[in-house]
């Protein structure tokens, strides 16, 4: 298979994977997939993963990868807070929820972080339109909630104050009564009281 037709065949694929190439053509040779990249004519994201040289990588192309190159995952933690305007920062890399181990990723196209949950955590994310695909992207409430679940020193409320986030726009965004039904799925004690004081310290 020349590389034309097989641009034409995945034209609409934000990112394939081989598996996506062998299904066109079973006796595809990896081999051609180096062959390309020397060309400059795809980049190897992760192993097996790849994305065509000319195609614009935006936030939501990155968003797109970081789901498709490991699955299940949604985008959450940092990077969400930050999509949302809830933090001042600008956030190097990309921050996932997975059921799979933890792991991180660096490519030629962005550093992309996963932190493990168990699956009955694996909730709370929207599915968002892009390119006729879905991005799973974390809401508000769930993404404050993973992050308090995965960093248990913060609980005063000088540790939240660190964050720096911005209040105002996190009390137009946010629901407190689904906030409050997620964090019961937790069923986790020490995280209920941090999750108290950290309504008491967007209420002061």
């Amino acid at each position: 298979m020349k590389f034309l037709e097989l641009k034409n065949l995945l034209s609409r694929f934000v990112v394939f994977s081989l598996a996506d190439i062998r299904k066109i053509e079973p006796g595809f040779y990896r081999s051609r997939l180096s062959e390309w990249q020397n060309k400059g004519y795809i980049k190897k994201i992760i192993k097996n993963y790849y994305i065509f040289s000319d195609n614009q990588v935006d936030e939501e192309t990155l968003f797109y990868i970081a789901n498709k190159i490991y699955n299940p995952s949604y985008i959450s933690l940092e990077m969400v807070l930050a999509y949302y305007h809830l933090i001042p920062e600008s956030i190097y890399g990309l921050t996932s929820i997975t059921t799979k181990k933890t792991a991180i990723f660096k490519t030629k196209v962005g550093d992309f972080s996963y932190r493990s949950v168990k699956p009955e955590l694996f909730f709370g994310y929207s599915l968002v339109d892009y390119q006729g695909q879905k991005i799973k992207l974390a809401e508000v409430e769930k993404a404050i909630l993973d992050y308090l679940y995965l960093n248990s020193h913060l609980k005063t409320e000088s540790d939240f104050s660190e964050l720096r986030l911005n209040l105002a726009e996190l009390l137009a965004s946010w629901n407190e009564t689904k906030f409050n039904q997620y964090l019961t799925v937790f069923a986790n004690k020490r995280l209920n009281v941090r999750a108290k004081n950290f309504i008491n310290y967007l209420k002061t």
